[in-house]
């Protein structure tokens, strides 16, 4: 089968696309063919290796000290079952599923085992029924981080939110959330995604390459920042002046993600309700990786990207 293999840590030029020996599921697990997989910032950073000390020290016990212990990378996925060991319960072949690899990675391949039950090495649930497998990667990723933070605020109706990096894939499906529970949202990002960003529902939009200040006399209830605490500007350190006394601010930072079979389950009644729709900025092929890691290490993509590989 095709893998994309990241021997060493590096520039998006480390990911070379080969063939690999075709897994075969255990007895407890899922052969998944994979329609599609995506390039998250989670990708970049396990590539890359690129973080602040001391983070890096406990990252990379995780993910390989010298080079990635797992040589094929990416973590969330779209696809169907392909076969199926011999005690497994929740799955059939054909079933179209979706989900997340935590710890195990996998995705950048046209196969994947996994166990089908929750564990950190993923989670595994059946695929919304009127999205594409491309577009199912955007709401695992991005949904789980954003229902899993967002619950943090315990938003309550006609609260105020400032969902910083609102235009990025837990953004977006973090907006969309944020006003079914009934807040009134405002979001940050930049010039180019305002009005993406009020087509999603933001009550207010700011800019973060022009707007330092937040303004006069508003206050926050809850602060999302979506983007994480490595990036900041004039814009985030005032939404944060501007919390009221008993709000929280929450960062994607905070904690690890949270693999929920149970999550992907409510993520799909969401999507397939109409309540969240994903936004997909670009897709490309699974040979055009290195291109896909470039565009997203530039930080202006609009949602997600993904990779088509089946």
């Amino acid at each position: 089968m095709k893998a994309v293999i990241c021997k060493k840590y590096g520039s998006p030029e480390v990911l070379k696309l080969m063939e690999v020996e075709k897994p075969s599921p255990k007895d407890n697990e899922v052969c998944v063919k994979i329609h599609a997989t995506a390039v998250t910032n989670s990708d970049i950073f396990i590539r890359s290796s690129k973080l602040p000390f001391p983070i890096i020290i406990p990252f990379r016990l995780m993910i390989g000290f010298f080079k990635p212990r797992k040589s094929i990378i990416g973590l969330v996925f779209s696809g169907e079952i392909e076969s199926i060991g011999e005690n497994t319960k929740r799955f059939k072949p054909g079933d179209k599923v979706y989900g997340l690899t935590g710890f195990n990675l996998g995705t950048y391949a046209e196969y994947m085992c996994m166990k089908e039950n929750d564990s950190k090495k993923g989670s595994i649930s059946f695929k919304p029924d009127n999205i594409s497998h491309e577009e199912a990667t955007m709401v695992a990723y991005g949904g789980i981080l954003a229902f899993q933070y967002l619950e943090k605020g315990k938003i309550e109706k006609g609260q105020k939110v400032l969902i910083y990096g609102a235009s990025g894939t837990t953004g977006t499906i973090a907006v969309q959330i944020a006003k079914q529970l009934g807040a009134e949202v405002t979001g940050v990002c930049s010039t180019s995604n305002l009005e993406m960003v009020k087509k999603l529902g933001a009550d207010f939009v700011m800019d973060y390459t022009k707007q330092n200040e937040i303004p006069e006399g508003v206050n926050y209830d809850f602060m999302l920042d979506a983007v994480g605490k490595a990036k900041t500007s004039k814009l985030k350190k005032a939404g944060k002046k501007a919390l009221s006394p008993k709000a929280k601010y929450i960062s994607i930072d905070d904690g690890d993600l949270k693999l929920d079979s149970e999550r992907l389950n409510e993520i799909k009644e969401y999507v397939e309700s109409g309540y969240i729709k994903p936004v997909l900025d670009k897709c490309y092929k699974l040979e055009e990786i290195v291109e896909a890691h470039r565009y997203v290490e530039k930080g202006h993509k609009k949602g997600g990207v993904a990779i088509t590989v089946i």
